[in-house]
C-alpha cells in the first residue's frame, strides 16, 4: 500500500538550503519514492502562514518512506537545513482511509 511523505519547510537560508534540496532527488529515488509536488504554487486553506515551500513524495510502502527518512544519507543532506537553513515539519502516511 502507498504512503505519503508530506513536509511543510519555511526557508531561512536558500543558498544552504539548496545544498539540502540539490541532494534529496536522487536519495528519495534511491528507496522507490517519487515525488509529486515539490515547490510550486500553493495557497493555505487553514493553519499558520508560517511555511511557504511544501513536498508530497509517494512510496511504494510506509517501510520505504520512513526508511528513507532515517537514512543515513538523508540524514546527512539534512544536516545542512538543520543547521539553521531551514524549518521543516516531516511526516509519513499510509495511503487509505483507517477511520472507517
Amino acid at each position: 500500500m502507498p504512503a505519503y511523505w508530506v513536509a511543510r519547510s519555511k526557508i531561512n537560508d536558500p543558498v544552504e538550503y539548496k545544498k539540502y534540496t540539490d541532494l534529496v532527488p536522487a536519495i528519495i529515488a534511491k528507496h522507490g519514492g517519487k515525488v509529486l509536488a515539490r515547490g510550486g504554487r500553493f495557497q493555505i486553506m487553514e493553519g499558520p502562514d508560517k511555511f511557504h515551500r511544501f513536498v508530497v513524495i509517494e512510496f511504494p510502502t510506509f517501510e520505504q518512506g520512513v526508511a528513507c527518512f532515517q537514512s543515513d544519507e538523508y540524514n546527512k543532506a539534512a544536516a545542512f537545513r538543520r543547521a539553521g537553513a531551514g524549518e521543516v515539519e516531516t511526516i509519513v502516511v499510509e495511503s487509505g482511509d483507517a477511520t472507517r
